[in-house]
């Protein structure tokens, strides 16, 4: 039979030597960390609007290049097109600021483009036969992250 092998006490590694392994979660962690390093996020806070109305925004510009995006809420009718184009362009000057280069509107595009709910502010509506319907006043927000168009290798398969 073979050799059956014996897992060692914390104790005999520690004697032998052996480093300890670190957390799978730190692991994690420290790779988002890195991840989160390359990349320019900008965070739109508290944002008066619902988070439903902003995302019809959000979705238009979301994997577009940064020119055609500022184009698009240029043209675009609603009323927190405005607030979304104000964030892109601060991500733009952010980029610029954090990795010192000037910012290419047609080499770099919105990588994530994510809308999340925020507080709730609840008021109270009066309605018939002595009753109150809550009316909620909602708010969001608003998250970019703008990153340099990937280059992509063309690979020949004739290689003649």
């Amino acid at each position: 039979m073979a050799e059956q092998a014996t897992k060692l006490t914390r104790k005999e590694k520690i004697a032998q030597g052996i480093p300890k392994t670190p957390k799978r979660k730190k692991v994690y962690a420290e790779n988002l960390k890195d991840k989160k390093a390359d990349e320019c996020r900008v965070t739109l806070r508290n944002y008066r609007s619902s988070a439903r109305k902003m995302r019809l925004i959000v979705d238009q510009i979301r994997g577009r290049e940064v020119f055609d995006a500022l184009n698009v809420l240029k043209f675009t009718s609603k009323a927190a097109a405005p607030a979304v184009t104000r964030l892109l362009q601060s991500a733009i000057a952010s980029y610029e600021e954090k990795f010192d280069e000037r910012v290419d509107v047609d080499t770099h595009y919105v990588k994530e483009a994510m809308v999340d709910g925020s507080r709730m502010l609840k008021r109270l509506q009066p309605a018939p036969q002595g009753r109150a319907h809550i009316i909620r006043k909602r708010f969001c927000h608003v998250t970019l992250v703008i990153d340099e168009i990937p280059e992509q290798e063309e690979d020949n398969g004739d290689e003649d």
